[in-house]
């Protein structure tokens, strides 16, 4: 053996002195030499190194009867690591070996305990299972379960068939259903579209009867306005006339001398009356 020693990181060390462990040494540079005393026989250092990364074990194929006797191929994906260096090299003999075994037994008890359909419809239920089951027994040889899956069920060949056509009618009965969802969520849409459309086209008529309303409204108000305007000047005339004589004195001048420039004009006086004036213009 060297005399010096490095540990990553990612390993730990087992110190054995003529066969007893003495210590569990981390990362880091070490020297295995011992030291020298008289009279005394050197003892034999041992290094034995354990990988304390998070690993990968997978137990293939194992064909297992569920509860209803259906035989199943299934395997399983387990991740680990050694949190007991110690542990995992003293309590067992190989710490990998010991947890496939135990890997393979939960899985066993799990899929025994459950029919076919339970394991389809809850596949989570048989990783739940042997998590649970191989996390206990794992941890009194110094290893940490960090999850089990299972990887992958192979069914018997006409049971696979069969699980084939159910698949394909499901997915057929999935797209129909889709189709016809589609097919309703559109006639909705349109139909919606309808009714927006002629609710759109009942505000915009109302609106325009609104303002043809309002215009003729308008228009009345300002011709009454303007009738209204005129009846005043000719009662304000009236009232300057009555008050004052003299101009519709010169009013009726002014209306004899533009008559007078016309050829048309006719004249008629009422002798018993009084003095009337009349025109009439053809």
């Amino acid at each position: 053996m060297k005399n010096e020693v490095i540990i990553k990181d990612t390993h730990r060390a087992l110190w054995y002195e003529d066969g007893v462990l003495k210590q569990v040494l981390g990362a880091g540079r070490y020297n295995t030499r011992p030291k020298i005393k008289l009279f005394r026989k050197q003892p034999k250092i041992e290094l034995m190194i354990v990988n304390v990364r998070e690993r990968e074990l997978t137990i293939k194929g194992q064909e297992i009867l569920t509860a209803d006797k259906v035989a199943l191929r299934v395997s399983v994906i387990v991740q680990f690591r050694v949190i007991e260096p110690q542990a995992a090299l003293h309590a067992v003999q190989n710490f990998e070996e010991r947890l496939y075994g135990d890997v393979q037994l939960a899985a066993r008890r799990s899929l025994a305990s459950m029919t076919l359909e339970e394991i389809l419809t809850n596949r989570n239920r048989l990783s739940e299972d042997i998590l649970s089951d191989v996390k206990g027994s794992a941890a009194t040889f110094g290893v940490a379960i960090v999850r089990a899956d299972v990887k992958d069920l192979v069914f018997p060949g006409n049971l696979q068939e069969i699980m084939n056509r159910v698949l394909a009618a499901e997915r057929n009965s999935q797209a129909q259903l889709v189709e016809a969802r589609t097919k309703s969520e559109v006639q909705r849409i349109e139909a919606q579209t309808r009714v927006e459309a002629q609710r759109y086209e009942a505000e915009a008529d109302a609106h325009t009867q609104k303002l043809a309303a309002e215009a003729a409204a308008e228009a009345k108000r300002i011709q009454t306005q303007a009738e209204v305007s005129t009846l005043r000047d000719r009662a304000q005339a009236a009232e300057a006339y009555t008050s004052h004589p003299a101009l519709l004195r010169l009013e009726e001048l002014a209306t004899l001398r533009q008559l007078a420039s016309s050829g048309n004009a006719r004249l008629f006086i009422d002798f018993q009356k009084g003095s009337q004036i009349a025109t009439e213009q053809p």
